[in-house]
């Protein structure tokens, strides 16, 4: 008999607990914003849909984990899609509500075009991921498996000044110089190299954390930034180099996946499109696009061949206050000068 009482009240245990999560999948609570999105700037307007007449004594908001008020005013938000939590107390009983949302930028971005001020040969095998001056020199870090590089290169002549191979496992991609260290990307082994910026000696290596793959990298002098080949740009800690959070790159209309070469250009992000030939201008704080600059002609001004390939190359001269642009297998180095139009 024993046995037969256990199962008895098992049985009813379950009962009791399905009711209880049936009860509170009925409640018929929601969280009502009156807009599937926002645009960075606006007010919220967070209700609870209550058609049970539920006696709700309590209800705190919060916007991926930050407390907000019901009528939060979007200022110092990133944008993107978020995920709104209502936790509602009603009848001593505490209800987690969750809606996702999204939030756009709240301008219009402007459109540049741009002069060519210079034109420079560029190594018409090298598959261009990455390109960064750092103290007057220029760096670059190549593509493809079992072609990838690490390059020193003089930029008015073409000529490999210091250069090592990249182990056939790897698939190089962007670079950028942090302190008289470089950082290398590769592709999908989810890893990371840092190399002494004189001797391009490997220091040490470092692996990914949530972000899915490594395509650009650029720095402000304080943190490093990376992209992943998806709309997200990631900030790492460049002490333990831990990926901190994330901002998702939106125009007023929408994201923009696919964001590959990074260069930090005077407090913003450019960050290429990958297959667009264009570059967008971000906000770091927001991931808002201040502008977009259309790149596709420069593509007709190199020498048309069966491996050319698309765009992908941004350096900031600080000196010049010029950007050098070039692409993957292209023969030719562009040096720009921004125009708006």
């Amino acid at each position: 008999m024993q046995p037969i009482k256990h199962l008895i009240l098992l049985s009813l245990c379950l009962l009791l607990v399905n009711c209880r999560d049936s009860a509170t999948k009925n409640t018929g609570l929601a969280i009502n914003t009156n807009t599937k999105s926002l645009l960075l700037g606006d007010a919220f307007n967070l209700t609870i849909d209550n058609p049970k007449k539920l006696n709700i004594t309590n209800v705190t908001y919060q916007l991926d984990g930050e407390i907000i008020a019901n009528d939060a005013k979007l200022n110092d938000v990133t944008l993107g899609e978020k995920t709104i939590t209502a936790v509602v107390t009603y009848d001593e009983t505490i209800e987690n509500l969750t809606k996702k949302i999204k939030i756009y930028n709240n301008v219009i971005p402007k459109i540049y075009s741009y002069e060519i001020v210079n034109t420079y040969p560029h190594d018409i095998s090298s598959y261009t991921q990455g390109l960064e001056f750092y103290n007057g020199e220029l760096y670059e870090s190549t593509g493809q498996r079992g072609e990838s590089k690490l390059r020193k290169v003089n930029y008015k002549t073409g000529e490999v000044l210091k250069n090592i191979d990249l182990d056939d496992a790897y698939f190089g991609e962007g670079l950028t110089i942090f302190k008289n260290k470089i950082y290398q990307l590769t592709w999908q082994a989810k890893r990371g190299f840092i190399y002494d910026v004189d001797t391009f000696e490997k220091l040490s290596t470092f692996n990914y954390g949530k972000s899915k793959e490594g395509w650009g990298i650029c720095n402000d002098g304080n943190t490093l930034y990376k992209s992943d080949g998806t709309e997200k740009i990631w900030y790492i800690n460049p002490e333990n180099l831990t990926e901190t959070k994330h901002i998702e790159v939106y125009t007023e209309k929408g994201k923009i996946p696919q964001l590959n070469e990074l260069e930090w250009v005077n407090g913003k992000i450019y960050a290429n499109i990958y297959q667009r030939n264009g570059v967008v201008i971000v906000n770091p704080k927001t991931g808002g696009v201040y502008g977009v600059i259309d790149f596709k002609p420069l593509r007709k001004l190199v020498t048309q061949h069966d491996k050319l390939d698309v765009l992908n190359g941004i350096a900031y001269h600080p000196e010049r206050n010029t950007i050098f642009v070039t692409g993957k297998n292209w023969d030719k180095l562009f040096e720009v000068k921004l125009k708006e139009q």
